[in-house]
């Protein structure tokens, strides 16, 4: 599987459990944990995790195994460490207090909806 799939299908499923405000950031050259952050929120604990436990079945029928997954129980801010790809899953509340886009603010954003229409 390559990059652009994985990227495409870890935004497609969080789009499938409504996640809202989906921001894709490109971190090449920026960090070295990852090539893209995807980040977006749900407005409760459960959807925080239907939208995890989606972007990892996703993954995994795609042929990619999600290295780990961290902070699902608490569901505050679920990470998805897809190797090349993160995703930053929050619960509303927490989102706004980490502001990820913020501090990785000098990080292109990629068009989110021009992968959902794809």
């Amino acid at each position: 599987m390559n990059e652009n799939t994985l990227l495409m299908t870890a935004v497609r499923a969080a789009d499938d459990k409504r996640a809202e405000d989906i921001t894709v950031l490109n971190m090449k050259g920026i960090s070295l944990i990852s090539d893209y952050f995807v980040i977006c929120h749900g407005n409760s604990d459960k959807q925080v995790q239907a939208i995890a436990r989606e972007m990892k079945e996703k993954s995994e029928e795609h042929g990619f195994a999600v290295k780990r997954m961290e902070g699902f129980d608490e569901a505050r801010w679920i990470l998805v460490d897809m190797g090349d790809i993160v995703a930053h899953i929050f619960h509303k509340d927490e989102r706004s207090y980490y502001n990820l886009e913020r501090l990785w603010g000098d990080a292109p954003i990629e068009n989110v909806q021009g992968m959902l229409n794809q």
